[in-house]
């Protein structure tokens, strides 16, 4: 069987002649895939750039995201930072304010070991307090935020149940000392003897018997006359009898009488405590010589002075 064969005829329009070439089996092959893989390579070439011409605008889209997720990023860190230095200085408000509540304490409990008359450097609010203990291996502990914060919670509950502790003491103490002040005891002299005891006496002016409402203090004329206790003074002047008086109110009905002073140094009204100087010794009105004449009323009648120039703190 005779073979197809294709015959190609070049024209040439310079010399205006003509040639033919026969193809035979494998050029005529070699020429249908060039003439069928020329349309296909244009397509792929058009596809091709048109993929690199949608390739630059999402590109871009995806660059423009990032660069905003990292904007967004940056604003939420500062906030971050901002609301971290708040509390810091939130923190470090309420440190400032514990410690000056520890100041206090300090100062309060140096108050009252003044107080108790506690020996010096028994127990000193100045210095921190002694402690101690074995070595039992180190220990980290590594605060976050709520835990610090917690933890000065409970520090200023400690000290809130402390300043009330130290208050009902202060307190009780003050209580105490009130009582110890108005607690009627010892002499009404700085210094001096007992010239006249209370009771019936022969009058040193008239010679008769009479009695005597009060004990005579003999001294130095000028020295101090003390209050037995503290009060109020009710009473000061001169007075028919008694020359220069001082009168004091102690409370419970107790009322006591300091007569015959060279200068009275109170006035009415003032407040006194036990053992403050109320006048000096003198001998005015009726009177033979330097003394304090002391009387102790009760609920309006006279006592004997003697057991409360005795007495003594149960």
């Amino acid at each position: 069987m005779q073979s197809a064969q294709m015959k190609v005829i070049l024209i040439n329009r310079k010399h205006e002649g003509s040639r033919s070439v026969e193809l035979g089996r494998w050029s005529r092959a070699l020429l249908s895939l060039c003439c069928l893989g020329l349309p296909l390579g244009l397509v792929a070439v058009g596809y091709m750039a048109g993929q690199g011409s949608d390739a630059g605008p999402v590109g871009g889209a995806a660059l423009d995201s990032l660069q905003d997720e990292l904007a967004q990023q940056s604003v939420d860190l500062a906030l971050l930072q901002d609301e971290a230095g708040r509390k810091l200085q939130a923190l470090t408000v309420n440190l400032a304010e514990l410690q000056a509540r520890m100041t206090r304490l300090d100062a309060l409990g140096e108050h009252l070991t003044a107080m108790a008359d506690l020996e010096d450097g028994e127990f000193n609010f100045g210095q921190t307090p002694p402690l101690g203990g074995p070595l039992a291996g180190e220990f980290q502990v590594d605060f976050t935020h709520m835990d610090l914060a917690g933890e000065l919670g409970r520090f200023e509950a400690r000290l809130s149940d402390r300043e009330h502790q130290l208050d009902i003491l202060e307190s009780l103490l003050s209580n105490r000392k009130l009582e110890e002040q108005s607690w009627l005891s010892g002499q009404p002299v700085e210094k001096g003897w007992v010239s006249s005891q209370y009771g019936p006496r022969t009058d040193p002016f008239s010679g008769k018997q009479a009695m005597h409402h009060g004990i005579d203090f003999a001294g130095k004329e000028g020295s101090g006359v003390l209050a037995v206790a503290a009060g109020i003074v009710t009473w000061t002047g001169s007075k028919s009898g008694y020359g220069n008086l001082v009168e004091i109110s102690h409370g419970d009905g107790f009322v006591t009488r300091y007569a015959h002073n060279k200068k009275n140094l109170v006035e009415p009204g003032d407040v006194v405590r036990k053992g403050q100087a109320i006048a000096e010794m003198g001998s005015s009105g009726r009177s033979t010589g330097a003394h304090v004449h002391y009387e102790v009323f009760k609920h309006g009648r006279s006592v004997d002075p003697s057991s409360y120039v005795r007495r003594t703190r149960r």
